[in-house]
């Protein structure tokens, strides 16, 4: 199931990497980036119509890309393209566990699909792909890459679901990292904070249905709204580019850290969790950007 092909290469320069959730945003840039600096990308999407705009940066990066279908939450999907990495290239050296998808809405606004949903895309589909791709890492002494989130750490107004799916990811991947080790097999995860994508608009959201049927949530969400607005604004939020550089240096790194923070923000949010031994930290800040404006 390819869009464009590169020449399978049994050794390539740096190594095989395959990507998930390339269409948009940080998965995009990842592949260019990864493309640009030597490694055989296997850049896989849902949907492969969605493919132009990386099609379109790897030709303005006179790059070649190995455009894939891959559904994280299908695990025919996955056991075909991971034999098709190894039947092509011989080897997989990186997964990089991007693909994701947004939920917003408090628990009584939203239904128990969009819980279960947010958990297949975010949570259930890196376990899956890890999983498959595990027996190659071992054999490669490569590494597992997953772009998590500060809501991985950090619960946030809203995004129970998202937050509840990114939990569960750190969890997994922190339980697996020692294991993994012991393997020659490296897991690291990346928590970026706001960054300029589509993520936000690729949730669905519809504002004007979301605050009609709010309801007593209707203050709280437009404040949250108004607040989400201006931190994922090209001017205030991080670019897909500098994510992606953090994602290479820890595909190349000599001894990459576990938990890694894209930006002195992301770290700074992050720290506050971690030293927040009763939680009064994280709710005191997050209450915050629930409350209506004073008057």
């Amino acid at each position: 199931m390819s869009d464009q092909n590169v020449d399978p290469s049994p050794t390539p320069a740096k190594g095989v990497v395959l990507i998930t959730g390339t269409s948009t945003g940080i998965g995009l840039a990842t592949a260019v980036e990864a493309a640009r600096a030597g490694w055989t990308v296997i850049a896989t999407m849902r949907d492969l119509q969605r493919a132009d705009a990386l099609r379109a940066a790897a030709d303005e990066a006179g790059v070649s890309l190995d455009i894939r279908r891959l559904d994280v939450t299908d695990t025919a999907d996955i056991d075909r393209e991971i034999a098709y990495c190894i039947s092509s290239y011989g080897r997989l050296d990186v997964l990089v566990n991007n693909a994701g998808s947004a939920a917003v809405g408090t628990v009584e606004m939203l239904g128990l699909e969009d819980f279960r949903s947010a958990m297949e895309v975010n949570f259930f589909g890196v376990v899956a792909l890890t999983r498959a791709a595990l027996p190659h890492l071992r054999e490669s002494g490569g590494r597992v890459v997953t772009i998590s989130s500060v809501g991985g750490i950090v619960g946030q107004p809203f995004n129970e679901a998202y937050c509840a799916a990114k939990f569960a990811v750190e969890g997994f991947l922190e339980s697996l990292q020692p294991v993994a080790k012991t393997v020659g097999v490296g897991v690291h995860v990346i928590e970026p904070g706001a960054v300029s994508s589509n993520f936000v608009a690729n949730a669905g959201i519809d504002v004007p249905a979301l605050l009609e049927t709010a309801g007593s949530y209707t203050p709280a969400i437009s404040a949250y709204l108004e607040r989400t607005s201006t931190q994922f604004a090209s001017s205030s939020a991080q670019q897909p580019a500098d994510v992606a550089a953090v994602v290479l240096s820890t595909m190349e790194g000599a001894e990459p850290a576990f938990r890694i923070q894209t930006s002195s923000w992301a770290h700074d949010f992050v720290a506050t969790k971690l030293a927040d031994l009763d939680g009064s930290r994280v709710t005191g800040l997050t209450a915050g950007w629930v409350a209506a404006p004073q008057e």
